[in-house]
């Protein structure tokens, strides 16, 4: 993993909202260094090319190219990076064809809040992730709930 000079991993955020860029900004930008944004597939592709991010936070809906084409160019390209979907497609076929073309998480953007930063260290280790519309009817890997646990010490 590559990081910045203050040890944090590099992250590509590509929605064509700017509200949600935003948004995901906000989230992220305690615990990774945001190295770039792309509003549409095309440029998603373009930026992930040349920056070399960790991660790809990237919105499966977005003009010229959807996410599955993005995440599908980028592996044809040779591109390493941990894919982190962002969307509000809860519907099964989408998250199979995010994981089919090698998605790391599957953020639903009604649970950004909640979901996303976890997944996100999750993904950067390897770790798997759907969000659940109700929580407390998901039973957790256990190496999922070691995560979780670490970071609320990390943020305490």
């Amino acid at each position: 993993m590559k990081v910045n000079e203050m040890g944090c991993p590099r992250i590509l955020l590509a929605d064509d909202l700017p509200e949600v860029r935003e948004r995901v900004t906000e989230l992220l930008r305690c615990d990774f260094d945001i190295v770039g944004t792309a509003q549409n597939g095309q440029q998603a592709v373009e930026a992930a090319s040349t920056l070399d991010p960790d991660l790809v936070v990237l919105d499966i809906s977005m003009p010229i190219l959807n996410g599955i084409q993005v995440a599908s160019r980028l592996r044809e390209l040779g591109c390493r990076t941990k894919i982190v979907f962002t969307t509000v497609h809860e519907d099964p076929d989408y998250v199979e064809a995010a994981f089919s073309v090698g998605a790391t998480a599957y953020v639903f953007k009604s649970r950004l809040a909640t979901d996303l930063v976890f997944a996100v260290h999750g993904a950067l280790q390897g770790h798997k992730f759907i969000s659940v519309r109700n929580r407390s009817t998901l039973r957790e890997d256990p190496q999922m709930a070691h995560l979780k646990s670490r970071l609320a010490l990390k943020r305490a």
